[in-house]
């Protein structure tokens, strides 16, 4: 009996290539990958449409799509991870010296308030500088990728015609997260940004999840076993990369890699640990940022996010 193939879009990186060029395989179903640019088009069309059957997805649309009901359920595979000190750019002409500068000012956030960046750049500011994020207009450049989410009081749409870059470099807003503005008067709002974020790891702990994996409820249901396969799948493949940055092997490494292997200086571990075990801190913190910011109206437990014969693995 064939084997089914299952739609799967995952953007190629480090961690899952050897899956897409098919060194490593699942073992009771195929891959087929679909190439999907940019990315985040396909978390809006796997939360509106469920289009693929396996798909990488922000996790904070995860978190908003899990509470208004959408029908996959996510993986504890975590593909991407970044720090975001460096996400937030503040005019230096609008009062903003310091993060809590940034209370009772229009802030802008690209793309939609639950853009995971956004997310944790707002954690950053609340619990690793002070800020009150309720003192904070955020202005959106976009809408969220689950359409039923409503988002707190302080949470605008932007004008319509207009660019973020072009608003904070007019000192219209003060400072946005997520935007690039080629101009003078618009700088990172915390120094030394990338070094700031390595701190944070080293004396908190502090390792931000972006992206995990999500698959079609009604293939878990119909197919016992499916999340550990794929999980199992994508830890060997997540292996055979962490031995390349160990060893060297990786010819021109990217800002990622550099990024990995930093990590793994800092930690003395893997530096993209798969399961709920290794990430609980993480995804508690995550999942409580999501709940203060408005973003989940409950907190979830971490074993209500994942499969039940995913939880006790670890990649």
């Amino acid at each position: 009996m064939a084997k089914p193939r299952l739609k799967t879009v995952t953007r190629t990186q480090g961690n899952n290539r050897a899956l897409k060029d098919g060194s490593v395989a699942a073992g009771t179903f195929d891959f087929d990958f679909v190439e999907v640019d940019p990315l985040i088009d396909a978390f809006r069309r796997m939360v509106r449409g469920l289009e693929f059957d396996i798909c990488e997805m922000a996790m904070t649309t995860y978190l908003s799509a899990k509470e208004h009901g959408k029908h996959f359920t996510a993986l504890p595979v975590f593909l991407v991870r970044a720090f975001h000190h460096g996400a937030i750019v503040a005019n230096t002409k609008s009062g903003i010296r310091t993060p809590r500068d940034l209370e009772g000012k229009r802030v802008g956030v690209n793309r939609g308030y639950t853009v995971t960046t956004g997310v944790w750049a707002r954690s950053v500011l609340q619990h690793q500088y002070g800020v009150d994020l309720g003192k904070i207009t955020w202005v959106l450049s976009g809408d969220e990728h689950v359409a039923e989410f409503r988002p707190p009081a302080n949470v605008v749409p932007m004008e319509k015609g207009r660019k973020m870059a072009d608003l904070v470099a007019s000192g219209e807003l003060a400072a946005a997260i997520g935007v690039e503005a080629d101009h003078p008067d618009v700088e990172p709002l915390i120094a030394n940004a990338k070094e700031a974020g390595f701190e944070a790891l080293r004396t908190r702990g502090h390792y931000p999840i972006n992206h995990a994996i999500v698959v079609k409820d009604e293939l878990l249901a119909a197919h016992p076993g499916l999340a550990a396969d794929a999980f199992r799948a994508f830890a060997e493949s997540k292996r055979r990369y962490v031995e390349l940055l160990k060893s060297g092997g990786i010819e021109k490494p990217t800002p990622v890699d550099e990024m990995h292997r930093r990590v793994m200086q800092i930690t003395g571990a893997d530096p993209l640990p798969y399961g709920i075990a290794p990430n609980r801190g993480a995804l508690s913190e995550l999942v409580g940022s999501a709940k203060e910011q408005g973003i989940i109206a409950s907190a979830f437990e971490l074993e209500e996010l994942f499969p039940p014969e995913t939880l006790d693995l670890v990649g």
